[in-house]
C-alpha cells in the first residue's frame, strides 16, 4: 500500500508565506498521558502474520506485533473469511497475549471494497466508498464483528489503527480542514447502532467510536496521521520549522474536527525501503532521508501531538539498513536507514527526541511486497553476497536484513527508553 498521495511527487505545492526558522524546536515539556495501561517504555514492535507471536517474542523481545485486516467488505474476501466467523482476529489477539505481547490490527478495508475498488484512484476509490450507504453498512458491520472478536478478550488491551491514507484523502476533500465538510454514509446506512450520526467524514468517526464502546471498550482507537494530507509533504516538500509548526497546527485542527475521540495516533515515513523505492519504483533517490528529515518529522509530530493530546506510534518502518553485506538491492534485500538511524546509537538520541514529541511505539514492517524483512522471507539463508555500496558486516542470522534488526531489538530490550510523562 502507498503512504504517499502521487500528486504531491509531480504537482507544485504552494507553501504558507512564513520566516524561516530551525528544525529542532524542542517539543513542549507538557505530553498527554499514554493510552490507559501503556508501558511506561517506548515500545517496538513488528509485523507478524499469524502463528508467529512466540517465535517473534522470542527472537527480538518486542512488545508489539501487527497485522492487516484487509480483504473490502463486499467481496467474498474480508478478514472474516480467513477463519471461519471472524475468528481470525481472536486467534490473533489469543496468541499475542499468551507471548505476552499487544496484538495491533491495522483495519485497511475501505479501498478494496466495491464499488471503488475497480478505481485506480485510491482517494476517489475512498471517497466514493465512504458514500455508498450499501458499501458502508458492510464495512460498519464488518468493524463490529473485528470490535466483538477482540471484545472477547477485556480487560485486555487491543490496538486498532482504522484506515491508513483515508484520513488525509477525507482532510483534502474538506473544506477549511473540516471533517464535517465531506459526505459519508453513517446514519443513512439504516443501522439502529448509528442512529443520529450525521452522514458525514466526522459522523463515520464517532460511528466508529460508538461500534468500539458498544463491543470492546478494551481496544484502543488510533487515528491514522498523513503530514501530506495537507497537500505538503514533510519530506519531497522541505517545509521550514515555521511552516512545519503550520502544518502540524492544520493536521491537529482536521484531527479535532471529527469530534471523536481516539487513543492514539499512528502515523508513517514510508511504505518501502529507500533501496525499494529507488530501484523497484524508480525515484532517483528521492525517498533517502537525512537527518534533517527526522527532525522535521518530529517537530511535526510534536506539534500534532500537542495539537490532539495524543501519544503517537511511528508504524511500518522499513527494515532495510545500509551496514550488513546482505543488503545488496535485490529482491528482500533493499537498503534503508531508518532502522540504524533509530535503535544503532547507544545514547538514544533520536529515540530521546522522539519520546520527547511524544512517540511512545515504533512498529517496523514493509509495506510493499520485496521489500525487506527481519526473517528469511527469500528463504535463502545466511547470505553475504560481494560487498557493495560500503556494508562491511557478514550477515548474522539467515534474516533477510542480515539479522541487523534482531541484535538491535534485543540490545533495546535490554536497555529500553523510560516515556516522559
Amino acid at each position: 500500500m502507498s503512504s504517499r498521495h502521487l500528486l504531491l511527487a509531480t504537482a507544485a505545492v504552494v507553501l504558507l508565506a512564513l520566516a524561516s526558522a530551525p528544525l529542532t524546536q524542542a517539543a513542549s515539556a507538557t505530553l498527554p498521558p499514554p493510552p490507559a495501561g501503556w508501558p511506561a517504555t517506548l515500545q517496538l514492535g513488528l509485523a507478524d502474520g499469524a502463528g508467529g507471536a512466540a517465535a517473534t517474542r522470542a527472537k527480538f523481545r518486542t512488545g508489539l506485533r501487527y497485522q492487516y485486516l484487509a480483504g473490502g467488505v463486499n467481496t467474498g474476501r474480508s478478514w472474516s473469511t480467513w477463519n471461519p466467523g471472524g475468528a481470525f482476529v481472536s486467534n490473533y489477539v489469543r496468541e499475542s497475549l499468551k507471548a505476552r505481547t499487544t496484538p495491533v490490527f491495522s483495519y485497511y478495508m475501505l479501498r478494496h471494497s466495491a464499488p471503488g475498488a475497480r478505481d485506480r484512484d485510491e482517494a476517489r476509490a475512498d471517497l466514493r466508498n465512504l458514500r455508498e450507504p450499501a458499501t458502508m453498512k458492510a464495512w460498519y458491520e464488518d468493524l463490529a464483528l473485528a470490535f466483538a472478536r477482540a471484545g472477547r478478550f477485556k480487560p485486555a488491551k487491543v490496538v486498532f489503527q482504522i484506515e491508513p491514507d483515508l484520513w488525509a484523502y477525507i482532510q483534502q476533500a474538506s473544506r477549511d480542514d473540516d471533517a464535517a465538510t465531506v459526505p459519508a454514509a453513517v446514519a443513512s446506512t439504516g443501522l439502529p447502532a448509528l442512529a443520529g450520526l450525521p452522514d458525514t467524514a466526522a459522523g463515520f468517526a464517532q460511528a466508529i467510536v460508538r461500534l468500539r464502546d458498544r463491543n470492546a471498550p478494551n481496544v484502543q482507537l488510533a487515528y491514522h496521521l498523513s503530514d501530506w494530507g495537507t497537500r505538503t509533504d514533510l519530506h519531497l516538500n522541505r517545509p521550514n520549522g515555521r511552516q512545519v509548526d503550520a502544518l502540524a497546527a492544520r493536521a491537529a485542527a482536521f484531527e479535532r474536527s471529527l469530534g471523536a475521540r481516539f487513543q492514539l495516533l499512528f502515523t508513517d515515513w514510508a511504505d518501502a525501503d529507500a533501496g525499494f523505492e529507488q530501484k523497484i519504483r524508480g525515484d532517483g533517490g528521492a525517498s533517502w532521508w537525512a537527518p534533517e528529515d527526522f527532525r522535521r518529522a518530529t517537530r511535526f509530530l510534536a506539534g500534532v501531538v500537542r495539537g490532539t493530546g495524543l501519544r503517537a506510534v511511528v508504524w511500518q518502518l522499513p527494515l532495510g539498513n545500509t551496514v550488513m553485506r546482505a543488503m545488496d538491492d535485490t529482491w528482500g534485500h533493499f537498503r534503508d536507514n531508518r532502522v540504524q538511524t533509530l535503535l544503532d546509537d547507544s545514547r538514544q538520541r533520536v529515540l530521546r527526541q522522539l519520546a520527547r514529541a511524544g512517540v511512545i511505539g515504533l512498529l517496523f514492517g514493509g509495506g510493499a511486497e520485496g521489500t525487506t524483512c527481519a526473517c528469511d522471507w527469500r528463504r535463502d539463508g545466511v547470505t553475504n553476497p560481494p560487498q557493495v555500496f560500503g556494508r562491511t558486516r557478514d550477515s548474522l542470522t539467515a534474516d533477510d536484513d542480515g539479522g541487523f534488526f534482531r541484535q538491535l531489538a534485543r540490545r533495546y530490550a535490554r536497555d529500553p527508553l523510560p516515556l516522559p510523562r
